[in-house]
């Protein structure tokens, strides 16, 4: 009896999976599942684009306190709030990026600069995090850093993107300022 529990629920378990990948029941593909690589993932956004008035019921509530507490200057309270919204989502890239924006704003560069490669581990081609490391490199002095970060970025933006005009930019003002940085 047992058995039969068991093996009922795996079949209804498989069932359902299906149904929700919009296969006809009982052909999954689990080719075309394992065929999606990291490369094919979404490009993050920049942090220009959030808005004051974006729609947040989606978001994880402390998500969405951390982007408050950017639009406000508040970089403690959007890294507290950012934090425990990593708690749930470890593997949210963005959730990374912006606590390393937060802390980068508060001139703590060692924590940024492993936020913003944690967010890089998790996304590759997550251009805002390219961006900011290469400006917490210019921030250090290290111009060769973030001009590496700049190439990666064209690589990245096949056509223009925010991202990579402003490092272009800031690099430039800083090269122009004979390495010192505002």
């Amino acid at each position: 009896m047992l058995g039969a529990l068991v093996g009922s629920i795996a079949i209804y378990s498989k069932t359902l999976a299906d149904r929700q990948a919009g296969l006809p029941v009982g052909k999954r593909d689990y080719g075309t599942e394992a065929a999606i690589k990291p490369e094919a993932w979404p490009i993050c956004t920049t942090m220009t684009s959030v808005t004051p008035d974006a729609d947040w019921v989606q978001l994880d509530p402390d998500f969405k306190a951390g982007k408050r507490a950017l639009l406000a200057g508040d970089w403690n309270g959007a890294i507290a709030a950012f934090e425990l919204a990593a708690l749930r989502a470890p593997l949210n890239a963005d959730t990374q990026n912006y606590i390393g924006y937060a802390y980068r704003r508060l001139r703590q560069l060692g924590p940024a600069m492993g936020h913003y490669q944690q967010a890089l581990m998790l996304n590759p081609r997550h251009r805002s995090a390219h961006e900011h490391l290469g400006e917490a490199y210019l921030m250090l002095g290290e111009s060769a850093k973030a001009e590496q970060l700049l190439t990666a970025l064209g690589n990245l933006c096949l056509i223009p993107c925010e991202e990579y005009g402003d490092l272009k930019r800031i690099l430039a003002a800083y090269k122009g300022q004979n390495g010192e940085v505002r």
